[in-house]
């Protein structure tokens, strides 16, 4: 195996899909000094919460940081978000919440309109830089 392959570590797979279904990607994966958190959507025990924008996006940072910790990372280590909302119209309550996660440690971020999967109204990656 090469040096390589040793700085990369894939945490935990990905939680089962609704009915049981399983993911075929990990959670997050670290390689060398970054962390990439796989895109989280407002699921809990595997089902898209209700709610509306808030309610999912509180949902979503709530999962991030439950993924972060499996590397040893908190928000702080964040340095880039990507965001897909399903909505448009839902930008300004999204940063609402989304400032209250990032407001001492901004990372750079990147938000488009994508239609999402049932039911989801906000989808989020990020990209954590830790040193081991």
């Amino acid at each position: 195996m090469s040096k390589a392959a040793h700085r990369i570590t894939r945490y935990e797979t990905a939680d089962l899909a609704a009915g049981g279904q399983r993911r075929p990607f990990a959670k997050a994966v670290r390689a060398g000094d970054f962390i990439y958190v796989s895109g989280q959507v407002p699921a809990l025990d595997g089902e898209i919460i209700n709610g509306g924008i808030v309610a999912q996006t509180e949902q979503v940072m709530a999962n991030i940081i439950s993924v972060l910790a499996l590397a040893g990372c908190g928000l702080e280590h964040v340095v880039k978000v990507n965001v897909w909302l399903d909505d448009p119209r839902d930008f300004s309550s999204f940063n609402g919440v989304f400032e209250k996660y990032f407001l001492d440690n901004p990372p750079a971020r990147s938000t488009v309109q994508s239609a999402l999967m049932v039911d989801a109204k906000v989808e989020m990656d990020v990209i954590a830089y830790n040193p081991s």
